[in-house]
């Protein structure tokens, strides 16, 4: 099936930001959900910012007030701004867009946060 395509990770000092970018498979302008995944080994994908069209969004705790999704419709593309970075903010960053017709995945791109 065609992927997502992220970019965008790399490495960051705690504190800093890092802006990630996904290159939606599908029109974003048709989906139901569009969203970032975190995923560290060990332990299970876990969303970190959530969209749906209609401006509604979604963040965990853990990263509220610190990641901001959003996208361009132009473009076909889904970021996540990520703001005052701390080492547990490492893992590989999924970017995922859905609706009825199925679940769109990309690769995934690595972040580690690290001083």
């Amino acid at each position: 099936q065609v992927q997502n395509v992220e970019s965008g990770g790399g490495l960051v000092k705690p504190g800093g930001s890092l802006r990630l970018s996904c290159l939606a498979s599908r029109s974003i302008l048709s989906v139901d959900v569009m969203a970032w995944y975190r995923q560290v080994p060990g332990k299970e994908r876990e969303v970190v910012a959530q969209l749906t069209p209609d401006g509604t969004t979604y963040y965990p705790s853990s990263v509220n007030g610190r990641f901001t999704i959003f996208k361009d419709n132009a473009k076909n593309m889904v970021y996540l701004a990520m703001d005052n970075l701390k080492l547990d903010d490492t893992g590989d960053y999924y970017c995922f867009v859905g609706d009825s017709s199925g679940n769109y995945w990309g690769q995934g791109t690595q972040v580690t946060v690290s001083s």
